[in-house]
């Protein structure tokens, strides 16, 4: 399974010819990430929010078996029970031998049910900007909850993108055990890889 960053929370996942999006951001919504314009089998987006929610930016075409298969988990987007920013849907992603996890804006730690579907997965796709998600102490509680193989942190700032009340990747990397910087936006999952934290590139500027 191929993982690729598109800024934000946004990411293409491949498996073949297949492929999905996830969480497509309005044009100008992010600042310092370029419009989305792609072109897949699918489009799933865990809220409603305008930089989540872009499915005009997804051209769908023709789709004939499915090799990806897609569970929805509910939870919160803030840790008031979504009395603060509503509901938020995580996407559970099986193909190939493959188990991935897109945690959208995740608020909170999910309620242990949950934490028992997201056990043993080969990577998780987590927010660690804090503000308007958990920050990077909640998104390390979660880690250490659901013991990924390897976690792609998503939703921060840099100098160059990202909303300026969220905080920057490094927070997160500080305490979060072994990581690695990717010069690429893309990663290839497979099952039992080196358990680490994957910063990707974002190539989209």
């Amino acid at each position: 399974m191929k993982l690729r960053w598109l800024g934000h929370a946004c990411f293409r996942v491949e498996w073949g010819a297949y492929s999905i999006i996830i969480d497509p951001f309005a044009p100008g919504s992010v600042p310092g990430c370029r419009d989305i314009h792609e072109t897949a089998n699918r489009v799933l987006c865990t809220h409603s929010h305008h930089d989540h929610n872009y499915v005009e930016g997804v051209a769908l075409r023709e789709t004939g078996a499915e090799p990806i298969q897609v569970t929805p988990l509910e939870s919160f987007h803030d840790g008031e029970r979504g009395q603060l920013r509503g509901p938020n849907t995580m996407y559970l992603l099986e193909g190939g031998g493959v188990r991935a996890a897109h945690l959208g804006d995740i608020g909170c730690m999910p309620e242990p049910s949950l934490l028992e579907r997201l056990q043993g997965l080969d990577a998780v796709m987590l927010p660690v900007g804090g503000h308007y998600t958990v920050g990077p102490q909640e998104a390390q509680a979660i880690v250490e909850a659901i013991q990924p193989r390897v976690v792609i942190p998503m939703h921060y700032r840099s100098e160059r993108f990202g909303f300026d009340v969220i905080g920057p990747v490094e927070d997160f990397l500080k305490i979060c055990g072994p990581w690695k910087r990717y010069e690429s936006d893309s990663i290839e999952i497979r099952p039992g890889m080196e358990a680490h934290t994957a910063v990707l590139t974002y190539l989209g500027e």
